[in-house]
């Protein structure tokens, strides 16, 4: 990993700018830091960015936020550690709280429609970029080709994104060679209770905020019964529709269920493990392309990685490009992407804007 410090100060305005305008889930989170931190900055190598993001999905909890946390860590140690992932997460958590606070006192959720509408096709053409820049270093034999083809194929036909990654390092390693969580159930529902569910959540969960998604329905609203579909439904729209990790969902079922103090404990509690695997993690991580061994399995995760990215684009393509002016909206913001390859969080709150404004004459 790159050895040149940065300042705290510097990690938190990069990372507080990263956490107010990416939306869109963790594959665009993943493209902008790609964006931010490997072509522009030059802080890592395309290679060592692969080898984090290979790390993060070996370990539960949000990978974006996790590679946020690995990437404060390279720069600043463990107060960069810190400053990144408080910083990365803080804006997205304070937007939805206030959300949260809206859709208490009134019933609903604000008019935003129009803005995620626009949002959606700038976010495939984030995705594109980054998997064509990250397959560039992950393909880099005939063999990996094969294997992130063959990844891709497995995630397409339904084989969980951790069983595609894991299989794929465990294939790599022998081609080198020659050769349900338990629930708590929550039901007088008090602020310690929120932390000590999402701290469960935070450390043993595995995937995308989409799987997240799957325990909240379980827990909340089939066994405890405290949650309603609806409300459930809105808490992951809210998710959606503002920037920053998708895990923030625990702010406002937090708030929603036991208030600012709910909102506050939730969203500690699901993203204290990552800072805790990341800092144990992290200079395992720089030793492994030591060992050609490590280095076969992580060559395997990696191609799986880029992969599956490859597999949201074409998932979420169908639910982004639903009429022409949405395909016109996708294609302008690949065109200035292609001449602004820095461009990507204005290209993101541009679309924002057409979208509000667009709002207005429908």
């Amino acid at each position: 990993m790159a050895e040149t410090k940065s300042s705290l100060r510097e990690l938190a305005l990069i990372f507080l700018r990263l956490g107010f305008s990416s939306f869109g889930g963790p594959a665009v989170h993943i493209a902008n830091m790609n964006d931010e931190f490997v072509k522009r900055r030059r802080w890592l190598s395309s290679e060592e960015f692969l080898d984090l993001l290979g790390a993060t999905n070996m370990i539960p909890g949000p990978n974006s936020t996790e590679m946020a946390i690995h990437i404060g860590y390279s720069r600043g140690g463990v107060p960069g550690l810190i400053v990144a992932g408080v910083c990365f997460i803080v804006p997205a958590a304070l937007i939805v709280l206030a959300i949260a606070v809206g859709y208490v006192q009134f019933g609903t959720l604000p008019q935003l429609e129009r803005m995620l509408y626009a949002i959606k096709p700038v976010v495939i053409a984030i995705i594109a970029f980054a998997v064509a820049d990250l397959g560039r270093t992950a393909t880099k034999t005939r063999f990996l080709i094969v294997l992130g083809v063959a990844a891709a194929t497995a995630n397409v036909l339904g084989l969980h994104e951790l069983a595609v990654l894991f299989g794929a390092g465990f294939v790599s390693f022998m081609w080198k060679r020659g050769i349900g969580i338990g629930s708590t159930v929550l039901r007088a529902v008090v602020p310690l209770e929120m932390f000590l569910y999402f701290l469960k959540i935070g450390s043993v969960l595995f995937g995308s905020g989409y799987v997240l998604v799957a325990f909240l329905q379980a827990d909340l609203v089939e066994k405890a019964g405290v949650l309603t579909q609806r409300q459930l439904i809105d808490a992951i729209a809210v998710g959606q529709i503002t920037p920053g990790p998708l895990f923030t969902t625990a702010t406002f079922i937090g708030y929603v269920l036991a208030g600012t103090g709910g909102a506050i404990l939730g969203t500690i509690g699901i993203f204290l493990p990552a800072f805790i695997f990341v800092a144990i993690t992290h200079t395992f991580v720089r030793g492994l392309r030591k060992n050609p061994a490590a280095q076969a399995i992580l060559d395997g995760i990696n191609v799986a990685a880029v992969a599956i990215m490859a597999v949201v684009i074409w998932r979420l393509a169908h639910a982004a490009f639903v009429d022409g002016f949405s395909f016109i909206i996708g294609i302008a913001a690949a065109a200035v992407l292609w001449r602004f390859r820095g461009a990507s969080a204005w290209v993101v709150l541009g679309a924002a804007m057409i979208g509000l404004i667009s709002d207005l004459f429908a």
